[in-house]
């Protein structure tokens, strides 16, 4: 495949099946928003919550599809989401984003989890890159500072896990039930990494760039293993290892964030060192978390493999960590690993019957038809994303 063929079929699958798929099978008409769990074969549940990640991935999707197509039905999607986030899932007392709501939009999980915010943050400042929404961004930047002022660890640096309703402290902050409560994490981090580069996209303020600066530093120096090239993914308070899971989904998607937060930032110091460290978590990836077909392994241990299912958004994100390797290092080896990502997605994990993305496949390359094709954690944004950075990242 070259590279006008590969840009071209992303493209393809972004416009008539990704956007499509939202639009006209999640959108609720009753209670407003976005339905909060569809099956696999498209049955509804109406009467499930409703997240804030799929929510906010949901206006950050459909935000930045209208800033680069210019499509108004892609506005119209963005502004439901975003009035929904406003109306439902903006705390109206202590301010900030509940984590859930029931299907009617009830608070069912008032808790400030730092990830939330985060999506809170990247996905306001992406509708105000969009429609110039002057609220928007007022919003985003009131969730910055207060995750600055209650969040932001003064003493050891980076963020904790989360706060109560009222910002106080809190107990268990484990995002799911697969993830330790931790008092820090790679994933809550990497996605305040992100949102902060989004925001300073929009709002180009002194102390904003300089807690990015921070964050990208912190990333550096505790967050990824210089030695092997993964993330450490869970720490206590000053910053001790818990855990030696590695997840090469993270692994490849941190490799291309941190990147574009560097150049977003404008320092050429931190820029030539998450260059460096890219290129080493990329080949990483490459060398352990890969099978025969380009496919990415969800995790591992020390010890090997220790998740051989290959769930959907590692393998968007290595279509791009992997062409952000090759633009950066020039090495044939990273644009053939995209290219089988790509591949890989195309044979196995498009749902070309029902549509969007299966949740993933087993090791027999079989789909995970058990898993929702919606939820609270299955929205429109590693996939949409992935076709948007190749769209941007290929030139022919």
């Amino acid at each position: 495949m070259d590279l006008s063929q590969f840009k071209t079929e992303v493209e393809q699958e972004l416009i008539r099946n990704i956007l499509p798929f939202h639009i006209e099978k999640v959108t609720d008409p009753e209670n407003g928003g976005f339905y909060g769990y569809i099956s696999n074969d498209l049955q509804v549940k109406k009467d499930a919550p409703k997240g804030l990640i799929q929510n906010a991935r949901l206006l950050w999707t459909y935000a930045q599809a209208y800033h680069i197509l210019k499509n108004p039905i892609y506005l119209d999607t963005a502004n439901r989401a975003y009035h929904y986030l406003l109306d439902y899932f903006w705390d109206k007392d202590f301010g900030g984003v509940f984590w859930l709501l029931d299907y009617q939009g009830r608070p069912l999980e008032t808790v400030k989890k730092t990830y939330a915010q985060a999506f809170g943050i990247y996905s306001l400042a992406e509708y105000y890159l969009a429609s110039g929404q002057p609220q928007s961004i007022e919003k985003a930047i009131e969730i910055y500072r207060r995750l600055e002022k209650h969040i932001y660890d003064s003493r050891g640096r980076g963020y904790f896990e989360g706060a109560g309703r009222d910002w106080t402290s809190a107990g268990a902050m484990q995002l799911s039930a697969v993830d330790l409560d931790a008092q820090k994490s790679m994933n809550s981090h990497l996605h305040v990494l992100e949102a902060y580069t989004t925001l300073l996209r929009a709002w180009g303020d002194a102390g904003l760039r300089a807690q990015l600066k921070d964050l990208i530093q912190v990333t550096l120096d505790y967050i990824i293993d210089q030695n092997t090239g993964h993330f450490k993914l869970f720490f206590d308070e000053k910053w001790q290892s818990r855990s030696t899971q590695i997840s090469y989904g993270h692994d490849i998607e941190g490799s291309w964030l941190l990147v574009e937060a560097a150049e977003v930032l404008g320092d050429a110091d931190l820029l030539a060192q998450a260059k460096i460290i890219a290129l080493k978590m990329a080949q990483a990836t490459y060398n352990e978390g890969l099978d025969a077909e380009g496919g990415v392994y969800n995790e591992a241990d020390p010890s090997g493999i220790t998740h051989p299912d290959k769930d959907w958004w590692p393998q968007a994100e290595a279509m791009v960590g992997f062409l952000n390797a090759h633009h950066l290092s020039g090495q044939p080896h990273f644009l053939e690993a995209s290219l089988k990502s790509w591949e890989f997605i195309k044979k196995y994990i498009i749902d070309h019957q029902h549509g969007e993305w299966f949740w993933g496949v087993n090791p027999a390359g079989l789909p995970l038809a058990h898993r929702e094709k919606v939820g609270p954690w299955k929205s429109s944004y590693h996939n949409s994303r992935a076709c948007i950075e190749v769209m941007r990242r290929v030139v022919v």
